[in-house]
């Protein structure tokens, strides 16, 4: 963890990536409101690392502090994300020369990339090209991650919000098919993000407590999935209970270590495109016990849900924003600023700068001591953990029409330096 003195100009350059999140946009302004204080110009890469390669740059000076602070309430990503991942700097020199080209013909000297694994890697390899070839530039990861499989840091800014909008659905959901069990659906089956990590289905546990509690059954991609134990599992809950919540990780295996919803597939950064493991389970259900079910699928509400923000959250997301200028403008170069946790109860936080090294490339999955015996449900170590990452509401301000009043940004591009680069 190096620092150096600070350059006497230049400009800061933040981008957004891979799958957006209901609080990133409170990391985004945490990062131009403390960039206004120091006096450094704020550009934004449009579309994330892709807008960088393109010298597609918004001008962030043209939005009004109102605009900024709105930014604090609004999901999504203000300006636009990707899911591009850059390869290894030995096969694509030329993309990350690029960068370090474009860097230079708007004299940024600070890179902040807000992301998750992919980018935590992609900023560490910047840093260390820069280096390379002479330009001082100092990079900067600001931690998010809907997932919360980010090493080294407590929580991820993005998943707290998704737990509190799962773990409440979890709750109403289940309400509606006791209401209902006796004549009509006795299975429901709720899948949720979590391609091999299970902390958003874990989430889902905060629902209830005890054995007859929903949800009855969680499924996590760290457990092979036994067909015959999940089966059995949901027959006794409907016959002691009638009926029986299911929550799922979309990255459930079997034995042979193939996911259940494997759709053949792959996406931009190599990872297994999932076509939906509640319709294979649901069929399963009906197969070998016969009941009645319904399976939902909150895919990018999950994400996206504002309305239904953790505060803790948000705060945090706000807060790995500010410090992370902060760590820029002090000199530090590859690192995250990362949330660290002092006590469960009272909740007490506070944001400590991590290496790079450290973050890129790694996983955190959920540990052994955070469920059940059998599998299928999270122990009270697991409830200490997640229960204060939800805690608090944020609602967003709303309008005579009911409803929410996002920020709406100009985008102002800067006029291009450089000849077009092709991807």
């Amino acid at each position: 963890m190096k620092t150096a003195p600070r350059p006497a100009s230049g400009k800061l350059l933040y981008a957004q990536s891979g799958g957006v999140t209901s609080v990133i946009n409170a990391s985004a302004a945490g990062v131009i409101e403390a960039a206004r204080t120091h006096g450094v110009k704020v550009y934004a890469a449009h579309n994330g690392i892709l807008g960088a390669l393109r010298e597609e740059l918004i001008d962030t000076s043209k939005e009004s502090k109102a605009t900024i602070a709105a930014l604090r309430h609004t999901p999504g990503g203000a300006f636009g994300s990707c899911r591009y991942k850059l390869k290894s700097l030995e096969t694509h020199r030329a993309e990350y020369e690029r960068l370090i080209e474009v860097l230079r013909a708007h004299d940024i000297r600070w890179f902040l990339y807000n992301g998750g694994n992919d980018s935590a890697d992609t900023a560490l390899k910047i840093s260390q090209l820069g280096k390379a070839m002479g330009y001082d530039i100092r990079c900067i990861g600001v931690p998010k991650t809907v997932d919360n499989d980010l090493a080294m840091t407590d929580c991820c800014p993005g998943f707290g919000s998704v737990a509190k909008y799962i773990a409440v659905s979890t709750l109403e959901a289940s309400l509606d098919v006791a209401s209902m069990a006796d004549t009509s659906t006795k299975v429901f089956i709720l899948e949720v993000m979590g391609r091999h990590a299970g902390w958003i289905a874990a989430a889902a546990g905060l629902a209830g407590e005890g054995a007859d509690a929903p949800p009855h059954v969680i499924l996590f991609p760290e457990n092979v999935f036994d067909e015959a134990a999940f089966l059995a599992k949901v027959k006794a809950t409907v016959q002691r209970v009638g009926w029986c919540t299911v929550v799922a990780s979309e990255g459930i295996r079997n034995a042979a270590g193939q996911f259940l919803a494997e759709a053949g597939t792959r996406d931009a950064f190599g990872h297994s495109q999932l076509g939906g493991v509640a319709p294979v389970l649901a069929a399963l259900v009906k197969e070998k016990l016969g009941y009645k079910y319904h399976w939902a699928l909150p895919d990018y509400l999950q994400r996206s849900a504002r309305h239904l923000a953790s505060k803790t959250d948000a705060e945090q997301a706000y807060a790995v924003g500010k410090a992370a200028v902060d760590y820029a403008l002090a000199g530090k170069n590859a690192v995250m600023p990362v949330i660290v946790r002092s006590s469960d109860a009272p909740y007490r936080w506070k944001i400590e700068p991590a290496p790079l090294s450290k973050i890129a490339n790694h996983e955190k999955k959920m540990p052994r001591n955070f469920m059940t015996r059998d599998g299928f449900g999270i122990t009270a170590a697991a409830r200490r953990y997640l229960a204060p990452l939800i805690q608090g509401e944020l609602p967003p301000p709303y309008g005579k029409d009911g409803l929410p009043r996002y920020a709406t940004l100009q985008n102002t591009m800067v006029a291009k330096k450089l000849p077009a680069f092709e991807i």
